[in-house]
């Protein structure tokens, strides 16, 4: 049974207690916060005293470069040089990625392009291991598609893609959110999608994000969504595509969102932002995602202090050519892995 008025989508489980309303939203949101302060900067998790690392590299054009060796790379930890213990090219381990599609108010007019495009980046990227999952948020979270390998079931979630309609209230869910007029919970999807759709998958795993970036409403803020995607060991690629006259583009001081919160998210977990415009297009950049997936190096090497104590390390992965950029993740947890 679930709490009168509250409605549910198939996907989404329910609760077995029923509970009050108010209840439910101080006891999860109280649950969530008691889990993502744990820690105050990002992590990899350490698995069998190994610390794995998914990288990119780009060439100063921003070409992908996939053809490097494991002497063209050095790995530090806390300042120090680390031994590297394994390296291969375009890991072949399994995907695990989830679509987060921003619905509120200011993404309607963008929506049906967005379906058409994820749904031929589902089919080019997703090979017989790999699985993928969509969310869509606004004013509240919602599990469109659970994850799956179908690219027919996948494309049932996306065609239910729809508009968020704001009001008043509690909104349900793993973190319910009070509801606003410009609801838009950013965070708390992210947060959402690592904690609860991604921390316990194996092998490699990545969201891919479309917003504007705006985030109004959240009870998640930016820095732990960040630390639960790298909790995760979650790649976050953030697609920043703006409908400027939905902000009311054109009149003089207009503000209409913002790539810079994407930009740190991306970053931290070792991703990048891509901006839509007319000369890159949406089918461009999911191309673009789907060949730097496909063009990672997976490199792994045994911390020196092989204590979980829950401290804090920074990394810092080096290509010896210095026109070459890497993108991977900036430090980690020594913490227990999930059972």
């Amino acid at each position: 049974m679930k709490p009168h008025g509250v409605t549910e989508h198939p996907n989404i489980v329910v609760m077995n207690a029923v509970l009050k309303r108010v209840s439910v939203f101080t006891g999860m949101i109280a649950a969530a916060f008691a889990l993502a302060a744990q820690d105050n900067d990002t992590v990899i998790k350490v698995e069998v005293n190994l610390v794995n690392v998914l990288a990119s590299v780009r060439a100063k054009n921003g070409a992908i470069i996939g053809n490097l060796e494991q002497k063209d790379f050095k790995i530090f930890e806390d300042g120090k040089e680390q031994t590297i213990r394994n390296f291969t090219r375009e890991t072949d381990l399994p995907l695990t990625l989830g679509l987060l599609v921003d619905t509120s108010g200011s993404q309607e007019r963008l929506i049906q392009d967005e379906k058409r495009a994820a749904y031929q980046f589902f089919q080019k990227v997703l090979r017989q291991k790999d699985v993928a999952f969509l969310m869509q948020f606004g004013a509240e979270a919602e599990l469109l598609q659970d994850a799956t390998n179908s690219a027919r079931a996948l494309q049932r979630g996306l065609d239910e893609l729809r508009p968020s309609s704001p009001v008043g209230g509690l909104g349900p869910g793993p973190v319910p959110t009070q509801r606003n007029q410009a609801g838009t919970i950013l965070y708390d999807a992210v947060y959402l999608a690592a904690e609860e759709k991604l921390k316990r998958e194996v092998g490699r795993k990545a969201i891919v994000l479309i917003t504007d970036g705006v985030d109004t409403g959240s009870k998640i803020s930016r820095d732990k969504a960040i630390e639960a995607a790298q909790k995760a060991d979650c790649i976050i690629y953030s697609i920043y595509y703006v409908d400027r006259g939905a902000y009311g583009y054109g009149s003089f001081g207009t503000s209409f969102g913002g790539d810079g919160d994407l930009r740190r998210m991306s970053s931290e977990t070792g991703g990048q932002v891509f901006h839509v415009s007319g000369k890159n297009t949406l089918d461009d950049i999911f191309t673009q995602i789907q060949e730097e997936m496909r063009s990672q190096y997976s490199i792994t090497y045994a911390p020196p202090d092989p204590k979980r104590d829950g401290s804090y390390h920074k990394l810092e992965l080096r290509a010896l050519n210095k026109d070459h950029k890497v993108q991977a993740r900036k430090g980690y947890y020594a913490i227990e892995p999930e059972n």
